[in-house]
Formats: C-alpha cells, structure tokens, sequence
C-alpha cells in the first residue's frame, strides 16, 4: 500500500512541476500572434489529430518533424501544440534547431483554442 501512495504522490508532485513550468514556459498572448497570422502545427499523431483539432491546424506530427520541416516557411511564424504539452516543446526544440527562428510551444491544443476562443 506504502508503495502505491508514494507512486500516486509521486505524479501529483511531477503534473505540479509541469503546470508550474507550462505557466513559466507556454508563449503568452497566443490569441495575438494568431491574428497576426501565426500558424499552429499539431504535433500530435494523425489518427489523434483526426478525432478532434483546431481549425486551420496543420498537422505535422512529432515523429514526422525531423524530415518534414523542410515544409516550413521559415519567416513565418509557428505555435506547436500536442495533447499534453510535452511533444509540443520537443517539436518547438527540434524546429528551432533547423532554423525556425520563430516558434513557440503553445502546449494543449485545447488549451489554445480555448484562449483564442474567448478572445474572439
């Protein structure tokens, strides 16, 4: 029983440390960027993208990035987004090391468009 308390303590304190570091690390004013045209890459897979995304979404997932970023226009903007927060700041990485200059982790897609939702 001592075993699965610690485990469940465990991941409470690790989804506290990954809401603290979303809080610190996610780009602020997403819904901005958006209306000037940044583009939101959901790094999810294509059968999670299929069940539910955002409009205007491109879908380029994590697994494909390495090759496919070549696709990218690099003086555009991007927000990479995922189902959890944490493919998004992997691709965000990866895309920086190949030269976009400007992206930012957006984290859950929901999130984002929950935000540019209400800012409609």
């Amino acid at each position: 029983m001592n075993k699965i308390l610690f485990i469940f303590i465990g991941i409470l304190v690790l989804y506290g440390i990954y809401k603290i570091y979303q809080q610190v690390n996610i780009v602020k004013d997403l819904d901005q960027l958006v209306a000037k045209g940044a583009i939101i890459i959901d790094v999810r897979t294509a059968k999670e993208f299929s069940e539910n995304h955002m409009d205007n979404a491109i879908n380029m997932s994590l697994g494909t990035i390495r090759e496919r970023y070549i696709e990218l226009d690099t003086s555009k903007t991007y927000i990479t987004c995922c189902s959890h927060g944490l493919r998004s700041i992997k691709a965000a990485s990866l895309l920086k090391e190949r030269g976009i200059k400007r992206v930012y982790n957006g984290g859950v897609w929901s999130d984002i468009e929950e935000i540019i939702n209400k800012n409609k």
